[in-house]
């Protein structure tokens, strides 16, 4: 029995672009379903509870292209209603691109563990609309900072959003950022970010998209060399076009991050801090 050293927690870690509620299991649904992206359907629900199934076997999952709430979704939070049905006790929306009441287009946390500060970013681009969210577990320098990002899909914006992610993370000692990158880190201005922002990807080439035939490596987790990763692969779920990405990490002793196992009915959002 070792008494000198102590045991470091496991953190499951999920990123899931959910294609807003949208089933797609070939090329030709981005044609004949491209109305659901504006109108509501009635399989949106079944689409998500499908897709919560997977998510209570996690500590916190980071969503893109989730719906804050309009009429495509029946006006209901896409976030908030996977945070329920898969009792989740906190959770938080950033919505960052509106098309009038037709489609709020967001990301989103869900989390067992409380942050004890989410900040909502905006990230430059030639189409304003692009963000991150991030939540900050902790204080000082022995906090984890966790990032949930959504780039664009032209190769300069997402230089300036990558250039704009690296000042944002570099100064912390544990950072996670996860999300849907359009594009594999094999890209020069992914390695350029790599570098600066001092993160690493531990598996390189996971194929997650398109979901029914994956080729390409859209999707990532990146982590600070301080958190040791005891596993990281891609969830067999065809929902979305997407298929979400999942990972196993041990924290260093000094984080503290107690895991919370509340009732559904517990579930609350989260409230937005000012700064880090």
């Amino acid at each position: 029995m070792n008494h000198g050293t102590p045991e470091r927690k496991r953190l499951r870690l999920l990123s899931y672009n959910i294609q807003a509620g949208i089933a797609s299991s070939k090329f030709r649904h981005y044609f004949t379903h491209s109305w659901k992206h504006l109108l509501p359907h009635p399989e949106r629900l079944d689409n998500l509870d499908r897709m919560s199934g997977i998510l209570g076997d996690f500590d916190i999952v980071g969503l893109q292209e989730a719906d804050g709430g309009s009429r495509r979704s029946s006006f209901i939070n896409l976030t908030e209603y996977l945070a329920l049905q898969a009792s989740f006790p906190h959770w938080y929306d950033q919505t960052n691109r509106t098309l009038g009441s037709f489609a709020r287009h967001s990301l989103g946390l869900l989390s067992r563990v409380r942050p004890s500060v989410v900040r909502e970013i905006k990230l430059p681009g030639a189409i304003p609309g692009r963000g991150a969210l991030m939540a900050r577990f902790g204080h000082g320098d022995n906090a984890l900072m966790l990032a949930i990002a959504h780039l664009a899909l032209g190769r300069r914006s997402r230089l300036r959003q990558l250039g704009h992610l690296a000042e944002l993370v570099s100064d912390y000692r544990h950072v996670i950022l996860m999300g849907d990158f359009n594009c594999g880190t094999q890209c020069l201005e992914m390695n350029w970010f790599l570098d600066r922002a001092r993160l690493r990807e531990p598996v390189h080439g996971l194929h997650t998209f398109p979901s029914w035939r994956p080729q390409r490596s859209l999707d990532h987790i990146l982590v600070s060399p301080t958190l040791e990763v005891a596993r990281v692969h891609v969830v067999n779920h065809a929902v979305s076009d997407h298929l979400p990405i999942a990972m196993e990490v041990l924290l260093p002793s000094e984080i503290d991050m107690p895991r919370e196992q509340p009732s559904a009915s517990d579930v609350l959002p989260l409230a937005a801090g000012a700064g880090f």
